[in-house]
């Protein structure tokens, strides 16, 4: 399956925080394009974005300065720039993945770090936010028709995408390992570390491929690594609590969010280190996704640089508890996923 790895690891995040998702809002997801759009336009007078402004814990709401650059501008395709607005593509029905992409607490905004990027982008680019919703698989064929600009959806880069898409990276693609606040372990990239450890992973998801595949080295080397598996993240989470296992295996952006529901609870958790979600030889990265050929790479990356250099950058992805996943910079097409594991 040409999409599989991203594909799975969104998944992964909208099953595993599916029950957490509830209680911040899953209805109206049809009108959440134009409640977005409406609560970017209320900023526009004071040459700021809100982020994180419906989050519900998820995020902590902050106002970022940005205001257009006429350079960036004229960078744009004639016809996006007579536009006049930037069509953000967000693939989060129909559960949403808090902290990346969700129904905020008003019940109809959709909100996440992804749309709130986007935002940031459009207003570098003096464009208008047009934020559309729907599920992974139309996200893809709205950028292949032409009524999406650009997805900003925690896209991971890969070579067999590029096959159809321009990309401008903007994220770490990273896996983290969750556990008690009170454990001493930490993951420092050597998974020789494991041994003896009791990990929780998804089924059928990239960083079950990862976890089995040190299981299989360990075992050769005679130690052991027990891998298990819950039907859902609460049951990882009271395993986690409960002391049943060491430590959860999953996307970075998940265990985030699970890291701030627990921050105020009796049983706070940490991040105890991350992994490439491309594995140990390849950095995976998140990018912004154009149709190729379309002339929106470019300006997108050089607006996204413009943020990082600028700060801007830095507190968008503080807001959403993602500094882990820093760039030091945006690049246009860089090294994605090879062929052989797209």
């Amino acid at each position: 399956m040409t999409h599989a790895r991203s594909s799975r690891l969104l998944r992964a995040l909208s099953a595993g925080t599916a029950a957490a998702t509830l209680t911040v809002g899953l209805a109206a997801c049809g009108s959440a394009a134009s409640s977005s759009d409406a609560a970017s336009v209320d900023n526009a007078a004071t040459g700021a974005v809100t982020v994180a402004a419906l989050a519900n814990g998820a995020g902590t709401r902050t106002y970022i300065k940005v205001s257009e650059v006429a350079s960036l501008h004229a960078e744009l395709p004639a016809s996006v720039a007579k536009g006049g607005q930037l069509v953000i593509g967000v693939g989060a029905l129909p559960a949403g993945f808090p902290p990346l992409a969700f129904v905020g607490s008003d019940q109809q905004t959709l909100t996440g770090s992804e749309p709130d990027f986007g935002r940031l982008v459009a207003a570098v680019l003096g464009l208008k936010p047009v934020v559309q919703n729907s599920t992974w698989e139309n996200l893809f064929v709205g950028i292949d028709s032409g009524r999406t600009d650009v997805g900003f959806s925690n896209i991971t880069d890969t070579e067999e995408r590029k096959k159809k898409y321009d990309f401008a990276s903007y994220r770490e693609d990273n896996l983290a390992f969750e556990v008690t606040r009170t454990s001493t372990w930490n993951f420092n990239g050597d998974w020789t570390t494991l041994a003896g450890k009791t990990v929780a992973v998804g089924a059928g998801t990239n960083q079950e491929k990862i976890l089995l595949e040190w299981q299989a080295k360990l075992k050769a080397a005679g130690k052991q690594l027990t891998v298990k598996y819950f039907p859902d993240n609460n049951a990882t989470h009271l395993a986690l609590v409960g002391g049943k296992i060491d430590a959860y295996f999953g996307p970075n952006p998940g265990i985030a969010y699970q890291i701030a529901q627990d921050a105020r609870t009796p049983n706070p958790t940490r991040n105890a280190g991350t992994y490439s979600g491309a594995g140990a030889s390849l950095q995976g990265l998140i990018a912004a996704t154009v149709k190729k050929g379309s002339g929106l790479a470019r300006p997108i990356a050089d607006a996204i640089n413009y943020l990082i250099k600028n700060g801007q950058y830095a507190k968008w992805l503080a807001a959403w508890n993602l500094s882990n996943e820093a760039v030091p910079t945006s690049l246009v097409n860089p090294p994605g996923l090879p062929l052989t594991d797209s």
